[in-house]
């Protein structure tokens, strides 16, 4: 049994995202090493609450050491106002960190932030070195930028131009993927993105989820759609209000009145999107949901009978999360959610044009809806394609293959 250091910025068992990907990769991890598991201070009240309540002998397994950086680089710094810098200087601080401590281990594995432009310095400790899952997040196309704010606009053009200065310019960054003694990619469009090597790779989901419980459901006269997430232009929910408007626009009022769709979430777009149900006339059948509890949210999943999820991102836990209840996904054939949807499981639509993507989407939900056995076949093989790809302890037993063979 080997030990692992994995470092992991953002770790909490009782919150999803990047949070609970963070405890679920080292629990993982875990199951076959030694982990040893750096993270922020700010983490060790949740993981110390969680880890009281729910005995588990694995965690005999995992130690975990807090590090912050100093005072002094630390004022400037307000809520997630800043945390990409942070995240970047903790990275940088923390192979000396680690030197201090005199920690004893075989192996280093950054786990988080899952991004394919912002380097990692743990190669400096001159033991095997596996960095990720890191993801490939392409720029939001812009004939899909059309309702941006200015604001929005100007964010993703000082994105990119951030992430390319890595790429391009960055040493420290050219040093992480030569010292990388295994790369971990949550998309397949890191490998050329970043130009590696083959033999250096594993295509492996960042997201996955907890087995929800699974069985078909006969939704009656019901024809609920569900998307999730926080309300921001990269999650596409202006697409989703849209499509959803031109399909029911065609129904009957006895049809229209089956159909319902509930948008579980919230962010700054939330005016702006509720504003746009009132001007469609969509208040009957569109449901704006805050963030709610797990059990509630479950409860949506498991009376829904699709997942809409038009997101331009390149992951996507909620998606994994629907799998799991047997619920086909419709999204963009892209290299996020796209990338582990099919034609079995769900449907997805090319990128084009704006319009054009909204009545391929509105069609898609027609497809559905007048085809409930369609939902029934697809639902069987969404939960497939869960127990495939996305149940969390594939992981442990990945990242053990990758551990063994590394030098």
């Amino acid at each position: 049994m080997k030990t692992v250091l994995a470092t992991a910025y953002a770790v909490n068992p009782y919150k999803g995202s990047e949070d609970g990907m963070g405890w679920n990769l080292i629990y993982q991890i875990a199951r076959y090493q030694k982990v040893i598991a750096i993270t922020r201070r700010n983490n060790k009240q949740n993981i110390d609450q969680y880890m009281s309540e729910k005995i588990d002998v694995v965690y005999d397994n995992i130690s975990f050491v807090y590090f912050d950086l100093p005072a002094w680089l630390m004022f400037w710094k307000r809520g997630s106002k800043g945390a990409m810098l942070y995240y970047y200087l903790w990275q940088r601080f923390l192979p000396r960190f680690i030197k201090q401590q005199g920690l004893d281990f075989d192996v280093t594995h950054n786990l988080n932030f899952h991004n394919d432009w912002t380097p990692s310095f743990l190669w400096k400790l001159k033991k095997p070195f596996v960095w990720g899952p890191i993801g490939h997040h392409p720029s939001i196309p812009k004939a899909y930028q059309i309702h941006f704010q200015t604001k929005a606009r100007l964010k993703e053009i000082l994105s990119w131009i951030v992430k390319s200065y890595f790429w391009r310019m960055s040493s420290d960054f050219k040093k992480t993927k030569k010292h990388a003694s295994h790369i971990i990619m949550m998309n397949s469009t890191v490998k050329a993105t970043l130009n590696l090597k083959a033999d250096l790779l594993s295509l492996i989901p960042s997201v996955a989820c907890e087995d929800n419980g699974f069985k078909l459901r006969d939704h009656g006269n019901k024809f609920r759609i569900i998307t999730v997430g926080r309300l921001v232009h990269l999650k596409g929910f202006d697409i989703t209000i849209l499509s959803f408007a031109k399909f029911v626009e065609s129904l009957s009022l006895s049809d229209r009145q089956k159909c319902e769709l509930v948008i579980v979430g919230d962010g700054p777009l939330f005016k702006k999107y509720h504003k746009l149900v009132e001007e469609l006339k969509l208040h009957d059948v569109v449901v704006f949901k805050k963030w709610m509890d797990r059990k509630s949210l479950m409860q949506y999943y498991h009376s829904s009978s699709l997942f809409f999820f038009p997101s331009h991102e390149g992951a996507g836990m909620v998606v994994a999360e629907a799998l799991s209840f047997g619920l086909p996904v419709i999204c963009f054939d892209n290299c996020g959610p796209g990338e582990f949807i099919n034609q079995n499981c769900g449907t997805k639509v090319a990128y084009t044009n704006y319009d054009d993507s909204i009545l391929q989407f509105s069609k898609a939900l027609d497809k559905y809806f007048v085809s409930p056995l369609v939902i029934s076949r697809q639902s069987l093989n969404a939960r497939k394609q869960y127990e495939n790809y996305f149940r969390w302890d594939l992981r442990g037993e990945q990242f053990r293959k990758i551990y063994s063979n590394l030098n």
